[in-house]
């Protein structure tokens, strides 16, 4: 008996040995997309402090720098440009999303060996030739910067901008906010936001809806002519009562418009860390979330998106850009399959990017 446990002992400890090379194999073989990360607020507002920001070519205080990248396998991450929301009654959500464009191109151009910018779901060529480099894309965080004006649009959209979060922490000119009690608009989109969806899907440009209320969340579904994506948030059923993350209903209705969720990491999205605050949050939890959108939707219809330098609390062993390995070991030790992962990894993501990206051509 001594013989076949000692046996069994050893068996699951090279399972768990295999496991951990094949994730790690599995990151630097694929293409890795992380829908959301905060980076480049971060480095503006440490400048704007203290005169000078972390370098991120090198190993940095943020939760992303090009090295880190390289360890993890993350070959693309959409940048946001996170606008605050004190910016839209300021007047200068604008000036601020095109400065924060125009300092992530001077870091891209000043490190071409390093960094390339990523227009076009096309030009993920350039990272499956060359895998020193990391593609960075732009998304913006909350359409303040939009003013009012259609022409906006396609003004961030010729920068480069890939999609665009209708509000953040406030209701906006655009869409209610899932954080503001206050909801101005009857629809949860304002009719400006109406029009605002229409030519996000004439220029190309996904529509996020994490962080919008439940009413616009379900609008934007009802109206857009393409897939939708939530690029960073995660399931209800894990956090009872909080109305940013994404509920069981609004998840189908996501599956039905063919659009993806992108899981966000955050300690108090993947699990109930509001009514348990001495709970200990693992990559598990995260892959948890992941199971339930496979289990409730299928495996179509979810993704990755960090929050990354969001200034949300991290589980541990997920909590930089260097450890993408240890979830998709995660992922094997539960059975998923290699198409499974890929799909989890870049495919679903790249097909609605595409997708938004063909109809604006039509």
């Amino acid at each position: 008996m001594k013989k076949i446990f000692t046996f069994l002992i050893i068996l699951l400890v090279s399972c768990a040995e295999d496991f951990s090379q094949k994730a790690k194999e599995y990151s630097q073989n694929k293409i890795i997309i992380d829908s959301h990360i905060d980076t480049p607020f971060q480095i503006w507002r440490q400048k704007n402090n203290t005169g000078v920001s972390d370098d991120i070519t090198k190993t940095s205080s943020y939760h992303f720098d090009y090295p880190r990248a390289i360890e993890g396998g993350l070959n693309l991450p959409f940048f946001a440009i996170y606008i605050p929301a004190r910016t839209e009654p300021e007047g200068t959500s604008f000036d601020l999303a095109v400065e924060l464009i125009e300092m992530m191109n001077k870091i891209i151009s000043d490190n071409s060996d390093k960094f390339t910018f990523i227009r076009d779901p096309s030009d993920i060529s350039i990272l499956e030739e060359n895998k020193n480099l990391v593609g960075i894309a732009f998304g913006i965080e909350n359409g303040a910067p939009i003013e009012g004006k259609l022409e906006n649009i396609k003004y961030f959209a010729d920068l480069g901008v890939n999609y665009i979060t209708l509000a953040h922490s406030k209701s906006n000119h655009i869409s209610d906010s899932s954080y503001d009690e206050n909801k101005r608009w009857k629809d949860g989109l304002s009719p400006f936001g109406f029009e605002v969806v229409k030519e996000m899907n004439r220029q190309g440009v996904m529509i996020d809806i994490s962080h919008v209320s439940d009413a616009a969340f379900m609008k934007v579904l009802e109206i857009s002519e393409t897939p939708v994506i939530a690029t960073h948030s995660s399931l209800r059923h894990f956090t009872p009562g909080w109305e940013r993350n994404v509920s069981d209903e609004m998840l189908i209705a996501l599956a039905k418009n063919n659009g993806v969720l992108q899981i966000c990491f955050g300690s108090g999205f993947v699990a109930d860390t509001k009514s348990n605050p001495d709970m200990i949050v693992t990559v598990k939890n995260v892959v948890d979330n992941i199971d339930r959108v496979k289990n409730l939707v299928g495996i179509d219809h979810v993704g990755l998106g960090s929050d990354f330098d969001g200034e949300v609390p991290l589980p541990e062993d997920i909590n930089d850009v260097s450890k993408f390995p240890n979830l998709i070991e995660e992922l094997l030790v539960r059975g998923y399959s290699e198409s499974e992962i890929d799909q989890i990894l870049n495919g679903n993501i790249l097909r609605v990017w595409k997708a938004v990206k063909e109809f604006s051509k039509s």
